[in-house]
């Protein structure tokens, strides 16, 4: 198994046919700080997409420049050339994992090179104050100011913006609008900021700000700008002074929430609204423009919420031309019945022709995205522009990925218009569980958050069949491998069907025939080395086993409720499992089906079980704050890895090194007082840090994995970055598959602030 999970506030107590054990014994070895990172490659391996993309931005005056900002996996920006993003926070680090969600972000319309991030992904109480990134290099470096208020990248309303602007008659002056604190002003470039006590509306509690705007330049005076609160009594404001006053447009609609708004260069503002914040439901809304010169509103909502045959949505996309005074863009949010449509119009909203009637969807980017059958235009559409330069390309955010077309005029002529993915080095998924088979010619199992499971034949190419079928998952909670019977795979998931399993790789997969009684969740599937007996194991339930691929299952017996059973690599007869809250270790020398305690007194909180791939009898324990344990002899006694390890969140074991008798052993934790990912050559005596303070991903402990058949090669799970894969620089055939290795004045992002590693979603 080449896969790691934290197990926490789970129940264990029990018994093992060897004597129990009292207290931990301790593997005597000198502690050693990590050796420094050799040169290491870190790439995804591709999804394409995968996560919820609220926010798009073009510069206003650089042709091909524009970014995108997701929920919980960072900023990317657009490279013209590649035809790819590229990610811009790779190096945030464990502790700042709250940083990960952007709420915000701002390309400088006076000077292209500037970008501004506004991080902070909860606003709870237990999450970390928000910070805005600063850069004068489009995002390459970055200068960190950290804000007296909390940021909520991926609550409620984070399609709503944009909250971050940067005032085009002086790039000095940013308007950042909060969820609970408030509008606040920056005069120094965002290296500090002052909260706006004129502005008249804090907006509902936990979605404040929806969004700013900027009119147009008006010679000889300052640019009016908009700020939209939620407020349904009516939230939006105008300041012609630069903040000092705001006056509130008169006669605006109320009952609902101002999603977007913008001013286009026909001279209207147009606004989205929705009765609720989004992204997931909405159940009325509008659309509707202001004439500021005449101060009337009007409704140009282009289909009608609740009647006919049409039930309840909203609006929130929003995007308006600035080469063509007229042409503006609406998309519905909440429609999940048919489904939800952008609409078009050429004359401000008279008129409108919508997009999925005449629409041509290409997917081969992300065959997963046709799990469906026929692809959908898309869900949860907050994020939709025009480029400022191109009237034909339009780009839109869903809950999946990235849209965009080349031809969007064609749609005044009555034509259809073709959309294909455009999330190219957007890796977004949360990575639950990996598997990396001793057997076959593929690389990589997956099994991820919202999107199910996959099977890498290359890693550098996108899964042609997408999704594993049959059944369909949601969230996949495991997929585990057999490593003594070829092509044998288990998975668990949300659907229909929760487990499924495999006899020839994954080319085909059948769910089990049946499920044990009474369980509520997908929990963890555990397969034996060679596949003869199944343990399915789920929180606050007693686990199960079967011999028969699912037709029939039987109490496992012995074992605490809640914990969850891995399998050994090398003995069938093995299974292990652990308590993390009463440090008892357990262990069944019968395929699975009685278990018993076998040592007490280890490290309680929280536990990682590790079988080493190649060995029998060998399991490794990542203790988190407890450190680093080991059983050599089936689990009935742990020693303690001394070699410096503070905390150990998981292991995995790959190809050894030329002339090492022990697999090569790869860390998430921390060695020397350092957090990263680690190598260990040396069965643990001592370690070398692999990752780099520009690679950390935020937190990665939901899985590791290692390749059996290429030494280097690591697997990093992530929570919003997807795959990471780690190769040795020299490595031949980086991504591949299975294979040996062979023997301007202090601009933003100048050293101000220094983006640093320091030694959780």
């Amino acid at each position: 198994m080449h896969r790691a999970r934290r197990i926490t506030a789970l129940f264990a107590a029990g018994g093992f046919t060897a004597a129990l054990m009292s207290g931990p014994a301790v593997l005597a070895a000198p502690p050693s700080d990590p050796a420094p990172a050799p040169g290491y490659t870190w790439t995804n391996a591709e999804i394409v997409g995968g996560g919820f993309v609220p926010g798009l931005v073009y510069n206003e005056t650089e042709p091909g420049l524009a970014y995108a900002r997701t929920d919980i996996g960072g900023a990317y920006r657009w490279d013209e050339g590649l035809e790819r993003w590229k990610p811009l926070m790779d190096f945030v680090g464990w502790d700042d994992w709250n940083l990960t969600g952007i709420e915000a972000l701002a390309s400088d319309p006076v000077d292209p090179d500037n970008l501004y991030v506004l991080a902070g992904t909860y606003t709870g109480t237990w999450a970390s104050n928000a910070a805005l990134f600063r850069s004068g290099d489009r995002g390459d470096t970055f200068d960190r100011v950290d804000l007296p208020f909390r940021a909520g990248g991926n609550e409620n309303g984070r399609s709503m913006g944009e909250r971050l602007m940067v005032d085009p008659d002086d790039n000095n002056n940013l308007y950042l609008g909060t969820r609970n604190d408030g509008l606040w002003l920056s005069t120094d470039a965002g290296r500090t900021w002052s909260r706006n006590d004129p502005f008249p509306r804090l907006g509902d509690a936990g979605i404040g700000i929806s969004f700013i705007e900027f009119g147009l330049p008006t010679p000889g005076a300052p640019t009016e700008v908009y700020v939209g609160a939620a407020d349904k009594a009516g939230g939006i404001f105008k300041s012609k002074d630069g903040g000092q006053s705001w006056q509130q447009l008169p006669g605006q609609p109320t009952g609902f929430y101002a999603h977007h708004g913008r001013l286009a260069p026909d001279g209207f503002f147009y606004v989205t609204y929705g009765d609720l914040p989004g992204p997931y439901e909405m159940h009325d809304g509008g659309v509707w423009r202001f004439d500021p010169s005449g101060m009337a509103w009007k409704d140009i909502t282009p289909l009608r919420p609740n009647t006919g045959t049409e039930g309840g949505f909203g609006y929130a996309g929003l995007a308006v031309d600035a080469s063509r005074p007229g042409t503006v863009m609406a998309a519905t949010m909440g429609r999940w019945g048919p489904v939800d449509d952008i609409f078009r119009s050429v004359d401000g909203g008279e008129n409108w022709t919508s997009i999925t009637e005449k629409k041509v969807m290409d997917t081969s980017a992300s065959p997963f995205l046709n799990w469906h059958g026929e692809p959908k235009l898309g869900w949860m559409i907050g994020a939709l522009e025009i480029d400022p330069f191109n009237s034909d390309r339009v780009l839109f955010g869903t809950g999946a990925t990235i849209f965009g077309t080349d031809n969007a005029t064609d749609a005044e002529d009555g034509g259809s218009t073709t959309w294909s993915v455009r999330a190219q080095g957007l890796e977004e998924t949360a990575v639950l569980d990996l598997a990396s088979p001793t057997w076959g010619d593929a690389p990589l199992y997956s099994a991820l958050g919202d999107i199910g499971t996959y099977r890498h034949d290359n890693l550098s190419e996108v899964p042609a069949n997408g999704m594993d079928p049959n059944p369909i998952f949601g969230t996949s909670t495991s997929i585990e491998y057999a490593p003594l019977r070829e092509g044998f795979l288990v998975r668990s998931g949300w659907g229909e069907k929760r487990g499924a399993y495999t006899l020839d790789g994954g080319d085909t997969w059948q769910p089990f025939p049946g499920e044990p009684v009474g369980i509520t969740e997908p929990g963890h599937v555990s397969p034996s080395a060679d596949g003869s007996a199944v343990v399915w194991s789920t929180s606050g339930m007693h686990a199960f086993r079967t011999t028969d691929l699912g037709n029939s299952w039987t109490q496992v017996q012995g074992l605490p409720n809640g914990l969850e059973v891995v399998a050994d690599r090398a003995d069938a007869a093995l299974f292990f499992a652990f308590d993390p809250a009463t440090g008892t270790a357990y262990a069944s020398n019968d395929g699975g089906a009685t278990f018993s305690a076998t040592q007490t007194g280890l490290p309680s909180g929280s536990g990682v079980l590790e079988p080493v791939t190649d060995r029998a009898g060998n399991v490794w324990l990542s203790a988190a704050g407890g450190g680093l344990w080991r059983s050599t002899d089936a689990g009935i006694s742990y020693q303690q890895v001394l070699s410096g390890v503070g905390s150990a969140d998981q292991v995995a074991f790959g190809k050894a090194a030329k002339g090492a008798s022990h697999m090569a052993v790869y860390l998430n934790g921390v060695v020397g007082g350092t957090r990263g990912i680690f190598r260990s050559d040396d069965a643990g005596a001592s370690w070398l840090r692999i990752n780099d303070d520009a690679h950390q991903w935020g937190w990665t402990g939901a899985c590791l994995a290692a390749d059996p058949d290429q030494y280097g090669r690591v697997f990093i799970c992530t929570n919003g970055r997807g795959i990471q894969v780690g190769e040795l620089t020299a490595s031949p055939k980086p991504g591949k598959g299975k294979e040996d290795n062979k023997d301007k004045k202090d601009k933003p992002g100048k050293p101000a602030y220094s983006v640093h590693s320091n030694p959780e979603d």
